[in-house]
């Protein structure tokens, strides 16, 4: 397994923007959440922890929405940067989803929304700013226009300094018109994109990740290990018999325990063994390696875990390797 002990994260282009990102970001979409059980998957000491790991490791990404935890993951994070230079650190979060009872405006992109709730945002966090403001979802409800005003506002009222948009799968053409109509009316466009993509999920393949590029737009993707699919703690007998500890959920079942995917980690391990390196530093590796992806977004609910995560950073994957990964699903597409 690669030493994440020596590990020091280098920094990457993030698209046209100017500014550089941590090769690898840290997805903080556990901080605070409660289980059906009603346990808290990452508590506020363990989220200290994680961060205190995440900085160690040389990493300055950090990904937040205000929904993460109910608030409490912009909190933490607000509460840990208060003892950091904040200028040190790139800190994103999202709006969109619903965020109070009978309240239809507390949900979208719409002129109000937005404005309330990046004011909430900067409270939480305890900053004057956040470095990148993401829309979370798209809002079919709130025209693209308004939209685009709203969000050129915070940028120009100093509050945001670059725009995102997250899983937007696949309506590429949703954020070329967004930019179209940002460009000619000299508003800021969306500069970074934010979907779902992993060795198992490729449906960004073709316009989306071609979009982006002719765009100049950084990629940062999340759920880089299919929900937990590509670290090998699932089985190929008890996923395809139902008998996995994701049985339960049928939605996983479906879009990951199936004899194409178990192929593909099949290669996977090869894989991993050759380079002397778990299947989920391979399967982030391969992600790193690929043309047209700025920084994939990382997560854990331990320390070992990220820190294995993050070692991924220093596997070198040969051209071959990443060729045989890549052919294991959905043929040669071999990116831009």
């Amino acid at each position: 397994m690669t030493d994440a002990d020596a590990l020091d994260l280098d920094f990457v282009q993030f698209g046209g923007t100017g500014i550089h990102t941590s090769e690898l970001q840290f997805g903080t979409w556990r901080f605070g959440k409660e289980t059906e059980q009603g346990n808290v998957e990452i508590d506020e000491d363990r989220a200290y922890e994680l961060l205190d790991a995440y900085e160690a490791a040389g990493g300055r990404f950090i990904d937040a929405a205000d929904v993460y935890g109910g608030g409490k993951a912009e909190e933490w994070i607000g509460n840990w940067l208060a003892e950091r230079d904040r200028e040190r650190f790139t800190v994103a979060s999202k709006i969109y989803w619903q965020i109070r009872d009978d309240d239809p405006n507390s949900r979208g992109t719409n002129r109000k929304n937005l404005r309330h709730r990046v004011d909430r945002i900067l409270d939480r966090l305890d900053t004057d700013y956040v470095d990148v403001l993401y829309i979370h979802r798209w809002d079919d409800l709130t025209s693209t226009r308004e939209m685009m005003k709203t969000l050129n506002g915070l940028v120009e009222a100093g509050k945001v300094h670059y725009l995102g948009a997250s899983t937007l799968r696949p309506n590429a053409w949703k954020v070329a018109k967004a930019n179209e109509i940002a460009r000619a009316e000299g508003w800021e466009p969306f500069a970074v994109l934010q979907p779902r993509y992993n060795l198992v999920d490729r449906e960004i393949e073709g316009d989306y990740l071609e979009m982006a590029h002719s765009e100049d737009l950084a990629v940062c993707p999340w759920s880089p290990l299919g929900q937990g699919f590509l670290t090998g703690k699932y089985s190929r007998e008890d996923g395809l018999r139902g008998e996995s500890r994701a049985a339960e959920s049928s939605r996983f079942q479906d879009a990951y325990l199936t004899e194409e995917n178990f192929d593909v980690h099949d290669e996977l391990d090869a894989v991993a063994d050759e380079v002397d390196a778990t299947p989920a530093q391979t399967a982030l590796a391969w992600l790193m390696h690929r043309r047209g992806v700025t920084a994939p977004i990382v997560g854990a609910r331990t320390t070992d875990q990220l820190e294995e995560n993050l070692a991924a950073a220093a596997i070198d994957l040969t051209a071959e390797q990443v060729d045989r990964l890549t052919e294991a699903k959905g043929g040669p597409y071999a990116g831009l």
